[in-house]
């Protein structure tokens, strides 16, 4: 792993005076470090355009939820690409396992999104992964592959994210064997979906990442870095990431 990236969802979290408590956080802690691991943080929709504000000139990036794969049009409730795009946005998750089971998404769904967040200058963050029932009957290789292919582009221009299901607010976090086995095997699989820049797409990696494991995490071979859920709302836990991810970066 060359440089990590840390990417902090925040999910439906975050009032005004939270955002900002959070964001003031971390940009005292940037006056008093210099080049460290790239940072970006994925507030609700209603703190962007405050956080976007907040960051600007900070080493810091701003990324989006989700987003929907029209410009605009009658899609009550929906945000473009094109709306985030416009406000500063530069990265958005997409397909995070929150969104696939409460709003039923599917890879197709996955994947017209990721397509229309390109078409704009996003990067899509593109999140996979099993469910427990899936690892336990050992199919979480045929489930990650089928979701590769069917959520990722022809031309895919972002960012990776394995998620297993199971490791996701629960507490519980996957093995350091179980966690190489699969980054590897997802390598793998998009060197033969896109070759010589299949090597080139960074693969994250997601649940339940704490200041206590993210070391070892780390250390994982071809993890470009970390997607955060809880601890990117402890300011404190979320800077131990980033200062932990110094011992990483390499020149």
């Amino acid at each position: 792993m060359s440089s990590p990236i840390i990417i902090g969802n925040w999910k439906m979290n975050g009032l005004t005076q939270e955002a900002k408590h959070i964001v003031s956080t971390l940009l005292t802690y940037a006056t008093n470090h210099h080049n460290f691991a790239k940072t970006v943080v994925c507030p609700p929709f209603t703190q962007l355009q405050l956080v976007k504000e907040m960051i600007e000139s900070s080493p810091f990036g701003l990324g989006a939820q989700d987003c929907h794969f029209e410009d605009k049009g009658a899609h009550t409730g929906d945000i473009s690409p094109a709306m985030l795009q416009d406000i500063g946005v530069k990265y958005v998750v997409l397909g995070h396992s929150e969104r696939r089971k409460d709003h039923q998404e599917s890879d197709q769904l996955v994947l017209k999104k990721t397509i229309a967040a390109q078409n704009k200058g996003l990067l899509p963050v593109v999140c996979i992964g099993e469910t427990k029932q899936e690892r336990e009957t050992n199919q979480q290789e045929k489930i990650v592959e089928a979701q590769l292919k069917g959520s990722l582009p022809q031309n895919f221009n972002g960012l990776v994210a394995y998620e297993p299901i199971w490791a996701i607010g629960t507490g519980l976090t996957a093995n350091n064997d179980q966690i190489s086995e699969m980054i590897q095997f997802i390598r793998k699989k998009l060197v033969a979906q896109y070759g010589e820049n299949g090597k080139k797409i960074s693969i994250l990696y997601g649940g339940s990442v704490k200041p206590g494991n993210v070391r070892d995490i780390y250390a994982t071979p071809e993890l470009g870095g970390v997607l955060v859920g809880g601890v990117s709302i402890v300011p404190d836990d979320f800077i131990k990431l980033i200062d932990i991810a110094q011992e990483f970066i390499r020149s």
